[in-house]
């Protein structure tokens, strides 16, 4: 049993879950979570025991010195809830972590374990994985669910992916046999500018985020952070024609397939985001699409990111999120 002492009871609590790794393509999905805790000034009140879940040859402890004293910091999964405010109150009840090296069913029932405690309603998990998507373009987010009612109240696809998969897909299957509610939301982001950070992913997941659970997100900097970071790909890809070739032709292949979306439905909720957000803020290896492994690029001496040579290889795959 696990007892929480300190933490107030919850008004219509959600879980809000991102784990750094192989989940985590640009650091989007935990950059995310990093964000509402500190725009919220979220309170810890709980961390994992590090032992039981990480290989320290794998993510390393780290030494600081704090008043002259040499301390260390363990890689773990920390827990802190934040109050939404506004005219419908909501706490937020946010995991942010590493993927754990070992014994994630253990995991999966100690983070369960304080949802039941806290009453949690829904468990939201974020995730990011490399596709073939152009970076000039919007990112697209994939909801999925293993629930199929929720899939149906949420405007969500039900999960039909199989093949590898990581503790995002993990944890929302623990959430299903354990009759929680829970959704992943995945973002895509371009496998030839993969490293971290990316803004414009983050930003697209707390985008999407707002819409689900029907609450206003204080931005901050994220969107300029978001049009500076497309402006530097930009330049960077505009330096070599073969980079510039390739993300036209990709370019030209999402507009092609996303036709369809161009809807009144679509324009509409795009414009009902702008009027929510207009008096709150100014305008302004990884997991893949095919469920293998993806790795960072890193940046350039001069702190830039640096597109790799596109693949030669013809056919685009069809983007897909795992669950």
């Amino acid at each position: 049993m696990i007892e929480l002492e300190g933490v107030p009871e919850l008004i219509d609590p959600v879980m809000v879950a991102a784990f750094e790794g192989w989940n985590d393509a640009g650091d989007a999905a935990s950059t995310a979570v990093a964000h509402l805790d500190r725009e919220w000034k979220g309170e810890v009140f709980a961390a994992l025991d590090a032992e039981d879940y990480y290989d320290f040859q794998v993510n390393r402890p780290t030494v600081f010195m704090e008043a002259g004293v040499r301390k260390i910091t363990w890689p773990t999964t920390r827990l802190s809830v934040v109050r939404v405010g506004g005219e419908k109150p909501r706490d937020l009840v946010l995991v942010r972590g590493i993927e754990p090296s070992m014994r994630w069913r253990s995991f999966c029932n100690e983070l369960l374990g304080f949802a039941h405690e806290l009453g949690v309603e829904l468990v939201v998990i974020l995730g990011a994985l490399l596709g073939d998507t152009p970076h000039t373009r919007p990112v697209p987010i994939s909801g999925t669910t293993s629930d199929a009612d929720l899939a149906r109240r949420m405007d969500l696809e039900e999960t039909k992916y199989e093949g590898p998969t990581g503790i995002v897909g993990v944890l929302q299957e623990a959430c299903t046999h354990a009759g929680v509610p829970a959704v992943s939301l995945w973002a895509a982001v371009p496998h030839y500018v993969s490293q971290p950070p990316n803004p414009k992913a983050t930003l697209a997941l707390l985008n999407r985020l707002e819409d689900l659970l029907d609450l206003r997100i204080p931005l901050g900097e994220l969107p300029e952070d978001a049009r500076a970071w497309q402006l530097g790909v930009d330049q960077l890809a505009a330096e070599d024609s073969e980079v510039a070739e390739y993300v036209q032709t990709l370019e030209e292949a999402r507009d092609t397939a996303e036709l369809p979306e161009a809807s009144g439905e679509a324009i509409a909720r795009e414009f009902e985001r702008y009027l929510r957000r207009r008096d709150v803020n100014p305008p302004g290896g990884h997991a893949t699409a095919d469920g293998g492994d993806g790795s960072y690029r890193r940046d350039t001496p001069g702190g830039r990111p640096r597109p790799p040579k596109p693949p030669r290889t013809g056919g685009d795959d069809e983007d897909s999120a795992e669950d």
